[in-house]
């Protein structure tokens, strides 16, 4: 029986691919390293899914020994196989301190489990295609270090992160992945929080609530990239088995991405069935946010976000495609998707489940 290790159930992705992993394999059996705040939802998460085939194990990451005692954790070193390391804090506001204890010391420690694993053959981990930081122009599959800054603490501590597991690259087999932004199921729309993109959807729905017409907003020019979640936890499921993955950094990345205005006038189109009309510059944009009445305006859009809006760079896919076109996977253009993921919107948004934190 192949055993598994996961961190980040039951999060968007993390359930997605628990799902994916048990339907793929009859005999697979998941352990779900959950933290105490999430044990319910996790175990209801459990039971919708397959709940004799998941095992839902209390601890937690950002602690030494991943807070297991030691007989737990000498367990779990010597039974599994794969481990696909999700947990992360994504907030783009996050606080230096808390961004560390999660995304970097977390990561720490899933590693020391990965060395104590006897019977280890996998290791997946989820970094992001934002590693790259405020750099520019093309970023490739294989680099990483390359003197860059860093628009926010989530990048530098997954930046951290990524050199750690890096180093032992030649220790643990490992694969790592960088997604974009993820957004909704590129069938149904299906989200778990309406944040990233949808925060741009939600200052259109506000406008439209008050009987103005939605406004431009970023640098026309620059690149939006998002992927939808089941091409990302296919490409993940996939990682976790092909040999050929083994070492190697894959960007999970659309490789033809909208332009930030591209981007707003679709939206807006899909929603209000009318174009934007003005611009609010880029610069004035970020600014404004870090007041309160202006964040409002803007369905509480956080001005850390701004910055995705404003950067133009793009990411290199040829090991994704080389990697991940044998199994029949590519990410799908965001005009086949960007319907159900609007209509999806439209249904859900006065949800208060899937509103995001507001920000101040």
């Amino acid at each position: 029986m192949s055993s598994s290790l996961i961190t980040g159930f039951p999060g968007f992705i993390g359930r997605r691919l628990v799902r994916k992993l048990l339907d793929e394999d009859r005999r697979a059996r998941i352990v779900a390293l959950v933290e105490p705040r999430m044990l319910e939802a996790a175990r209801v998460a459990a039971e919708e899914i397959d709940a004799g085939r998941i095992e839902i194990v209390a601890g937690d990451i950002a602690d030494r020994r991943l807070g297991l005692e030691d007989a737990e954790y000498d367990r779990l070193a010597g039974d599994v196989r794969r481990v696909y390391h999700l947990a992360a804090i994504y907030d783009l506001a996050v606080p230096i301190e808390l961004a560390e204890r999660v995304n970097v010391d977390g990561t720490g420690n899933v590693l020391e489990l990965c060395l104590a694993a006897k019977k280890l053959e996998r290791l997946v981990y989820i970094s992001t295609a934002y590693v790259a930081g405020k750099r520019r122009g093309i970023v490739y599959e294989h680099e990483l270090v390359m003197g860059q800054q860093f628009k926010n603490h989530y990048e530098s501590t997954k930046f951290q992160a990524e050199v750690w597991v890096r180093q032992l690259l030649d220790r643990i087999p490992t694969t790592i992945l960088r997604p974009a932004i993820v957004v909704g199921d590129s069938r149904t729309g299906e989200t778990q929080k309406f944040d990233g993109p949808y925060y741009l959807l939600r200052a259109i729905a506000q406008a439209e609530r008050q009987g103005r017409p939605p406004v431009q907003i970023g640098a026309s020019n620059a690149t939006f990239n998002v992927v939808p979640v089941d091409f990302v936890v296919d490409a993940i499921a996939v990682a976790g088995t092909d040999p050929a993955t083994v070492g190697q950094t894959l960007h999970l990345v659309d490789p033809n991405p909208v332009t930030t205005r591209e981007l707003v006038e679709v939206f807006s189109q899909q929603y209000a069935g009318r174009a934007p009309r003005g611009k609010l510059p880029p610069a004035l944009a970020q600014a404004s946010l870090r007041f309160k009445p202006i964040r409002k305006l803007f369905s509480n859009t956080p001005a850390e976000s701004i910055a995705y809006l404003n950067h133009p760079v793009a990411f290199d896919t040829r090991q994704a495609v080389d990697l991940l076109t044998p199994h029949g996977l590519a990410p799908p253009p965001f005009a086949s998707y960007v319907g159900p993921m609007v209509e999806f919107f439209k249904a859900n948004q006065d949800d208060p489940a899937l509103a995001p934190k507001a920000a101040g």
